[in-house]
């Protein structure tokens, strides 16, 4: 065109000779963080009636507490005091023909001399009586057997008693009692072999009991 005084550079040296003109970048400004409104938690307002409310009293005193209040002494409660202390398994895993033989053994017997002999059993140092075609062993008997499985049943029965006398305040216990019957009848898996079970009782006195007993009988 005649009118314009700028030409379009059409070689590629006239083109490399124009320096380009460079942009000015404005700094973008970064916007703040919007923050988020806080939820206000609604105060919980206690009514007069509810504060009158007195706590739950968790010390729940017994009549006899009570009395010591109104009173001022000190009331002591009497403890029953029994003469006798028991035990009764039923369906222990012991032979009844082992356990009539151990309870004849250990019948008027201290229970603490009746803990070591069923602990000489159990070691098999100690034999039990038992008749049958059984061998003889050595000491006042004449055929016995060592029943080691039925002896540390009865070492748990044992020791049981003597806690049950010494929580009655018994002193020097003795057995009075030693009672064994047939069980229930249990069975193995499938039902082929019945297992053997037995019932057990064992109970024991003082020694100053037995022998007032005995002069009343006289």
């Amino acid at each position: 065109m005649a009118g314009s005084n700028t030409e379009i550079p059409t070689g590629k040296a006239e083109k490399n000779k124009m320096v380009p003109i460079k942009k000015e970048v404005k700094p973008q400004l970064k916007a703040a963080p919007v923050k988020k409104a806080e939820k206000k938690i609604p105060e919980v307002k206690t009514t007069e009636k509810e504060k009158k409310i007195p706590e739950e009293n968790t010390n729940v005193k017994t009549p006899e507490e009570k009395a010591e209040k109104k009173t001022g002494k000190k009331i002591s409660i009497k403890k029953i005091k029994k003469d006798t202390a028991s035990v009764n398994i039923s369906g222990s895993p012991v032979s009844t023909k082992y356990a009539i033989a151990i309870c004849k053994f250990l019948k008027w017997k201290k229970i603490s001399v009746a803990i070591k002999d069923m602990e000489e059993v159990s070691v098999l140092r100690k034999a039990v009586p038992m008749t049958g075609e059984y061998a003889h062993r050595k000491g006042k008997m004449m055929s016995g057997k060592f029943p080691v499985r039925a002896s540390k049943e009865f070492l748990v029965m044992l020791k049981s008693l003597l806690g049950n006398a010494n929580q009655n305040d018994i002193e020097e216990p003795i057995i009075i009692e030693a009672i064994a019957n047939k069980g229930p009848t249990t069975y193995g898996r499938g039902g082929r072999v019945q297992k053997k079970r037995s019932n057990i009782k064992l109970v024991c006195t003082e020694k100053k009991l037995i022998k007032q007993k005995t002069k009343t009988k006289k």
